[in-house]
């Protein structure tokens, strides 16, 4: 039907071509005819006027030949018509030009390398499944077999003529027929007309067919995920009501007024009454088992009596100890508190005084190893006992021992240790935790308050301890969830923190002090970074996170919580083990250190040469800056001597150098400063530890500025500290420091 309907349409428009090209012919010939004729009547006139416009025409078309005129650059090639009439194919490929081609991996069981494939560059950006099968495919053969299409659907599949598509037929029918014109529109109808008569007689035994065939049942295929072959009815349960009529309980209207008082007063009552319950039930029991009680009963509360006893009977000795103790040093006591020494007003140099000397019987062969002041009770110290000669320590014990000023005769607390105790910190808050670390690497925390002789918390498994020396502890801020915890270096190159579980100490490594450009061969042939051996550690009094490490082979690492895998600075320091790192307490940015290799040095932060150096001759011990002011710091030495600095006043030689030990053989190992009273505890290698009273030129403090505002003695501690450095400082470092102030403000 479609075929016939376009060979009429066809047929009328090259008969109406043709119409219109017999059309213009005629008009061509009877103009012809009509100008030979006005040519024959004019003469020469009309030819003069012809030769001008073809002259204008000619000039117009130089004109447009001129505006078409092409402007070509100077580098453009000339190519010649064929070259420019050649055709050039452009292909557009699916390979990326930036993907890898020639992959390969090693593979180190083969011990060559090994290309890979090839990474594909396609890319899907969409992918639909549709419904249709291959009728060679075995799941179209399952469905052919099931019996849901016949072999004659398969044959020819019915076609669906959509609606839309016979009004799309019927619109470009009128179209074509419009533009065709008027008779043959009508001519082309009529034939159309008389086939379709034809044609709908020949469909009439085609829609028969197609009767025929759909009155043909057709299986339906089954989802086997949705579908079930029987189907069940649950059966509904009735619902009755039932109702029960009963007597309503009796009504009363109460009130009472309710306090705490009459609580309390009412538990105390019902606490009576049960105990009377319970002493009833004990009476009917066997008189037997009441005697065996009772006689038991009777021992604990003796017991508990006699603890009381012990308890009250230990106090009173402790007082009356005291007392003695006072009345033995009544002299000490008074020059401890108020004299002064009246030397000092002509002279500048100072002198130590010396008070009291503690010691333990059981400690002698023992070296005071640290000390450490309480923070809570100022007149309360403790100690630790051991040894620096590590080749005979394995026979040889360690003791943790507390001692107060008011008793210098006997210890207030003692702990003994099976190994040498090498280091102390009490806890800022929480005075009566006390932390040390041994010989051994473990660490303790001791609990004063306990009666326990074993410590609280110890660290005795393999993977929990340190494999060098401990030789030094310091507390940590508390964590956000109120942990306490506390920090350790040894010598094994590791800066540890340990917090305080409920039953358990739990460890962290912080900081390992490895050594880059020092490397060995390793047993597999790699080379093995040496770790370097931690000996001190202090923390920076206003940022919890930062911290100093000294190591044994002189080098100060400024560390951080944070980072445990680099370091935020390097000082080159010593040339021998850092025993010790003190920060001035004014200026944070200001810090001591003390070697080995007799020297002292002040450092200053993000420098890396020292501002001063002391050399004192024999290897120093023990270094820390005074509490009290900004430019005095004391240090002890291996010889038995004290020195005390001040370098507002000196900034070459110390103002007191003093013995402190009794004998030559006896050397210092450690000393503190107080924190409230102007004295300071030193220890020697014989087990006894000194407390000395700075004489008042050893703690000069510095006098305001006439006719200015006022200065709290902090700030003008700091006046005075930045002066001396000021004139110490290069001058190129002075200008950085300026230009990054600037930079600062800006």
């Amino acid at each position: 039907m479609k075929l016939n309907k376009i060979k009429i349409l066809n047929k009328c428009i090259n008969e109406f071509k043709e119409r219109d090209r017999k059309a213009k012919l005629n008009s061509q010939k009877s103009s012809d005819d009509l100008g030979s004729k006005a040519a024959g009547v004019a003469g020469k006139k009309p030819i003069g006027k012809n030769l001008k416009s073809d002259s204008s025409a000619a000039v117009g078309d130089d004109l447009m030949r001129k505006k078409q005129n092409l402007i070509k650059p100077e580098d453009q090639l000339n190519l010649t018509d064929s070259e420019l009439r050649e055709e050039i194919t452009r292909t557009l490929g699916t390979g990326n030009i930036n993907s890898p081609k020639n992959i390969v991996e090693y593979n180190y069981s083969l011990g060559e390398f090994i290309p890979k494939p090839l990474v594909s560059t396609t890319i899907v950006l969409i992918r639909l499944e549709g419904c249709c099968l291959p009728r060679d495919s075995p799941e179209a053969k399952a469905q052919i077999a099931s019996g849901c299409w016949s072999g004659d659907d398969l044959k020819n599949p019915p076609k669906a003529k959509s609606n839309s598509a016979e009004v799309e037929k019927d619109v470009t029918e009128e179209e074509a027929e419009e533009e065709t014109g008027g008779d043959a529109g009508e001519e082309c109808k009529k034939e159309e007309e008389e086939k379709e008569e034809d044609k709908g007689e020949e469909e009439e035994p085609e829609a028969e067919v197609a009767v025929g065939n759909e009155g043909k049942p057709q299986k339906k295929l089954t989802n086997a995920f949705n579908y079930c072959e029987r189907a069940a009815l649950t059966m509904t349960s009735t619902k009755v009501n039932s109702s029960t009529q009963t007597i309503p309980p009796p009504r009363k209207n109460f009130s009472e007024l309710v306090t705490q008082w009459i609580i309390y007063d009412a538990y105390a009552e019902d606490f009576e009454k049960q105990q009377k319950e319970k002493e009833k039930e004990k009476e009917k029991k066997v008189s037997g088992t009441q005697t065996l009680k009772k006689e038991d009963s009777k021992k604990r509360q003796d017991c508990h009596a006699l603890e009381a006893l012990q308890m009250k009977t230990n106090e009173a000795a402790k007082i009356l100890d005291r007392m003695i103790c006072q009345n033995i040093y009544d002299e000490i006591a008074h020059d401890y508190k108020y004299y002064e020494d009246p030397s000092d007003e002509y002279r500048k140099e100072g002198t130590l005084l010396p008070l009291w000397k503690f010691s333990y019987d059981k400690t002698k062969r023992n070296a005071v190893t640290d000390i450490s002041w309480n923070p809570q009770y100022y007149d309360l110290f403790s100690v630790t006992f051991g040894t620096f000669d590590f080749l005979k320590q394995q026979s040889q014990e360690g003791a943790v021992c507390l001692f107060t000023l008011k008793n210098p005769s006997y210890p207030e607390y003692i702990r003994h240790t099976d190994s040498s105790a090498m280091c102390i910190a009490t806890h800022p808050l929480q005075t009566h935790l006390v932390v040390i670390g041994m010989l051994d690497g473990n660490v303790a925390v001791y609990n004063t308050r306990l009666p326990d002789k074993c410590p609280q918390y110890q660290s005795n498994s393999v993977n929990k301890k340190h494999w060098g020396i401990v030789w030094q502890v310091e507390w940590g801020k508390d964590m956000q969830d109120g942990e306490v915890n506390f920090f350790s270096v040894s010598a094994d190159g590791k800066v540890c923190n340990w917090i305080l579980m409920q039953n358990e100490l739990a460890v962290t490594t912080v900081a390992s002090l490895s050594m880059p450009f020092l490397r060995v061969l390793g047993p597999d042939g790699g080379l093995i970074s040496i770790k370097d051996c931690g000996c001190s550690i202090t923390f920076h009094p206003r940022q919890p996170l930062i911290f100093l490490v000294g190591t044994e082979e002189g080098s100060i690492y400024k560390c951080s919580t944070s980072y445990s895998s680099t370091f935020l600075f390097k000082y080159d320091a010593h040339h021998m083990p850092v025993h010790k790192i003190s920060y001035n307490l004014f200026n944070p940015d200001i810090f001591l250190s003390c070697s080995s290799d007799w020297r002292i040095k002040i450092w200053e932060d993000q420098r890396s040469e020292p501002l001063f150096v002391f050399d004192l001759g024999c290897a120093v011990g023990d270094v820390q800056w005074a509490p009290y002011s900004s430019t005095v710091f004391a240090a002890v030495t291996a010889d038995g001597k004290c020195h005390v600095f001040d370098i507002h006043i000196n900034k070459y030689k110390p103002i007191c150098v003093q013995n402190v030990a009794s004998k030559k053989k006896n050397g210092l190992t450690r000393l503190r400063f107080n924190y409230k009273m102007p004295i300071l505890a030193v220890g020697d290698d014989k087990d006894s530890i000194s407390v000395l009273k700075l004489s008042p030129n050893l703690r000069i403090k510095p006098k305001p500025p006439k006719k200015q505002q006022f200065y709290e003695p902090e700030e003008l501690e700091k006046m005075k500290l930045e002066k001396l450095l000021a004139l110490v400082r290069e001058p190129a470092t002075t200008k950085t420091n300026e230009e990054n102030s600037e930079n600062k403000s800006e």
